[in-house]
């Protein structure tokens, strides 16, 4: 990686949102292409993650650097659409009904987007419905559920029965989380997957779409 892209992958790290802005401004006035410097923002935001999940840095830190990176997308957005460089895979994603969390889910979201996927969020309070309504609508890989609550955790598996009512289970994979969600209760409901925090998430989300 060159220098300049170096540079951008360190302020990103330090969450230092305008300075990404400007060298992503610098790397594409250079004549970079969008993709190279797509990478300059994920290697960033990876490292990141990795120290996340190493309880190296919380989540502040990943907050302030996943708005860094945004910023820094937002710079080359138009041109990664005028070059039709796709994101490597697409999902849906929502804490589910009755559960009002949104720290967690939006975390897993940067994560997500750091990863190259596109995120569709529907937010919190997320009714089986609206999954299934947005499944239809935008066609994606994966569906993410979150629960926070011991309570709503039984939430998730009526997404799935409902995917399985409409006949489009198949079609998606889907992936669950949350502090009382546990790999047992993933497999009991017929969930794909089941990660214990954003990052990992993150990569195994990747693993589903690149595989």
């Amino acid at each position: 990686m060159n220098a300049l892209l170096e540079n951008m992958s360190e302020k990103l790290q330090q969450g230092n949102l305008p300075e990404v802005v400007k060298l992503a401004e610098q790397a594409v006035a250079e004549g970079m292409g969008p993709s190279e410097i797509l990478e300059g923002l994920l290697h960033g935001m990876s490292i990141i993650g990795g120290k996340f999940k190493r309880n190296e840095v919380f989540v502040p830190e990943v907050l302030i650097a996943a708005r860094a990176m945004n910023g820094g997308l937002d710079v080359i957005k138009p041109l990664l659409a005028d070059e039709g460089i796709e994101p490597v895979g697409k999902v849906v994603l929502g804490t589910v009904k009755g559960d009002l969390h949104d720290i967690g889910k939006n975390l897993v979201k940067m994560m997500l987007v750091g990863a190259g996927l596109e995120v569709i969020d529907l937010g919190v309070d997320v009714s089986p419905d609206k999954y299934i309504t947005a499944i239809e609508e935008n066609n994606p890989d994966i569906v993410a559920m979150s629960a926070l609550l011991t309570t709503t955790m039984p939430n998730m598996k009526l997404v799935v029965e409902a995917l399985e009512e409409k006949g489009i289970r198949d079609q998606v994979k889907v992936m669950i989380g949350g502090a009382p969600v546990t790999n047992e209760y993933a497999e009991e409901i017929g969930a794909d997957s089941y990660t214990p925090d954003a990052a990992t998430a993150a990569e195994v989300a990747r693993e589903f779409v690149t595989n």
